[in-house]
């Protein structure tokens, strides 16, 4: 037997190795792109689920405010009715992307007779709005994200203030009328 014929089929052996090897690194790194649109995935989805709650609060706000007498009727978890001025569409699809409830601050002060609070009576001009992103249908709230559901909450004070004239009245902050 020659020297030559005791190597055949060594680089074969060396060659299947190193494809072996380049094969299972390819595969690595296949895997790890995948993770990572899979992870960009989730936090993209996750931005506009918060996005789609915090629109529902901008919109809605000024409504809110100025509906600050019907707010002790509307604390019960339910969209009040008179939230149906502002358009719950923020995406063009003909289809509400939020769902606006009010919700009462702890505001009752206890007493020695009465400890607990009361969620449908506001006492101070303070409530929370709720904002989450999806739809109310037939009494089943459905997120527009499944795998995502975000609330927003804000709490929202209104108090009456009185348009105050420098030059009326003594001025504005008891200046005593020294108008400068």
């Amino acid at each position: 037997m020659t020297k030559r014929s005791s190597e055949r089929g060594s680089a074969m052996l060396i060659t299947m190795i190193l494809i072996s090897a380049i094969l299972a690194g390819a595969a690595v790194l296949v895997s790890l792109q995948l993770s990572t649109n899979k992870s960009t995935e989730i936090t993209s989805t996750g931005m506009r689920a918060l996005h789609c709650a915090e629109a529902g609060l901008t919109l809605s706000r000024a409504t809110v405010a100025s509906q600050r007498a019907a707010w002790a009727g509307n604390l019960a978890g339910v969209e009040p009715s008179w939230m149906s001025v502002v358009n719950h569409d923020i995406d063009g699809d003909s289809i509400a992307d939020f769902y606006i409830t009010l919700e009462d601050d702890d505001d009752e002060i206890p007493t020695n007779t009465d400890t607990v609070n009361k969620p449908l009576i506001d006492a101070n001009q303070q409530v929370f709005l709720v904002s989450r992103c999806g739809t109310m249908v037939s009494g089943v709230f459905t997120p527009k994200y499944a795998d995502f559901p975000r609330e927003v909450r804000e709490l929202i004070s209104v108090t009456n203030v009185a348009n105050c004239y420098n030059g009326q009245k003594g001025g504005c902050g008891n200046n005593n009328n020294m108008n400068k």
